[in-house]
């Protein structure tokens, strides 16, 4: 089971199209910069070219940690040490019944969902309290990263 660059890099594209929609100001860009503290006149200053290149390496870390997740096979996979070629013949049989199983926007979706309802709003919750940040804040953020690796893991899982 090679791994899909093509996959991961689209899905950590779709980030960057998911955060221009969901910070807009006319959905939730307002509530959050209210929230953070920031105003447009801070985001003026700010190097968005260095901002967004940042932004999608970091989405493309995660959607290879996200591979993991959506993607059972690879459970297999490791399970004979990552190389397919020592792997006993039973493994072979197994992706051969179950290769392609769970392999859909659906299910990627649930397991990006999951990631992001009890990872990343946990994380984000536990720092926002620390910085004194509203609760407001904290649905904002998290809501952005719940969908964001919703639709990560819909494309990572069924693209093959």
């Amino acid at each position: 089971m090679e791994i899909n660059f093509l996959a991961l890099f689209a899905a950590a594209l779709s980030t960057l199209i998911v955060g221009f929609i969901w910070y807009n100001p006319k959905v939730f860009g307002t509530i959050w910069m209210k929230e953070s503290g920031t105003t447009e006149e801070k985001m003026k200053g700010s190097n968005m070219a260095l901002i967004f290149a940042t932004s999608f390496i970091y989405a493309f870390f995660i959607s290879f940690v996200l591979r993991f997740l959506t993607i059972h096979q690879t459970g297999a996979l490791g399970m004979v040490g990552g190389d397919a070629s020592k792997a006993l013949p039973s493994y072979a049989a197994f992706l051969a019944d179950y290769g392609t199983a769970y392999r859909t926007f659906k299910h990627g979706a649930l397991h990006g969902f999951l990631t992001g309802l009890f990872l990343v709003l946990p994380i984000l919750g536990t720092n926002a309290m620390y910085e004194k940040r509203s609760f407001k804040y904290t649905l904002v953020t998290s809501g952005f990263w719940i969908v964001s690796l919703m639709v990560m893991g819909g494309i990572i899982c069924a693209w093959e």
